[in-house]
């Protein structure tokens, strides 16, 4: 099976796997969903998700977290790790906002990734998700993972893996992508024991090949 055959049998498992896929971190506004996906750095979705419910209770618009101290910030924001650089990030990314795009957030990829902390997984996340814009794919430590386990890519960094994806899937898909395969990967195909053996996607995966091979 050749990765494009492997792709279009992917595009009618995965929707159908995981019919309810989305980014898991919670947010109202652009800006929001911003300052949460640069949180999310090293850190768990549902780590962010709780320092965000108290944080977005204080400062909610890119003006705000324009004003707030690095201090306040990082009290704030501590428990998701990295926090003054994160803090620095997000104060920087909104002052910028707030001058050079009225405080609201931008909606091209060229003017999100030159924000403050912001690269081009970052922007992704917020074109797909806030803006409904497919223009890439975002690549995740499990995008990255899944993708070689179903030999969809054989490259390691996340820029050609994204363009592997994105030459492989139709555009209309590059967003859920993400989401398929990121549920994947944190409910069925994990990092230390991938449920081979129950999974989906078993009859497709090189892997899951591969490793009935060294078993039998």
């Amino acid at each position: 099976m050749t990765r494009q055959e492997r792709a279009r049998i992917l595009c009618r498992l995965l929707p159908r796997t995981y019919p309810n896929a989305h980014c898991e971190l919670v947010y109202e506004t652009p800006f929001e969903l911003l300052v949460s996906t640069i949180l999310s750095a090293q850190c768990t979705d549902k780590r962010v998700n709780l320092v965000t419910t108290e944080l977005f209770k204080k400062c909610r618009t890119a003006p705000q977290f324009a004003e707030i101290s690095q201090e306040d910030l990082e009290k704030a924001i501590r428990s998701t790790g990295f926090y003054r650089n994160k803090a620095k990030n997000i104060r920087g990314a909104a002052k910028k906002i707030c001058q050079l795009h009225g405080g609201k957030v931008p909606d091209t990829l060229e003017a999100l990734a030159a924000l403050p902390g912001v690269g081009r997984k970052t922007a992704n996340v917020v074109l797909g998700n806030a803006f409904n814009r497919n223009e890439g794919v975002v690549v995740d430590t499990h995008v990255m993972r899944l993708s070689k386990r179903l030999e969809l890519t054989q490259h390691s960094d996340p820029i050609k893996i994204e363009r592997d994806l994105m030459e492989l899937f139709p555009r209309k898909y590059w967003t859920d992508l993400s989401h398929w395969l990121i549920w994947h990967g944190r409910r069925r195909c994990t990092a230390r024991k991938p449920d081979c053996a129950g999974c989906e996607l078993q009859a497709i995966c090189p892997s899951a090949f591969k490793d009935y091979l060294r078993k039998a």
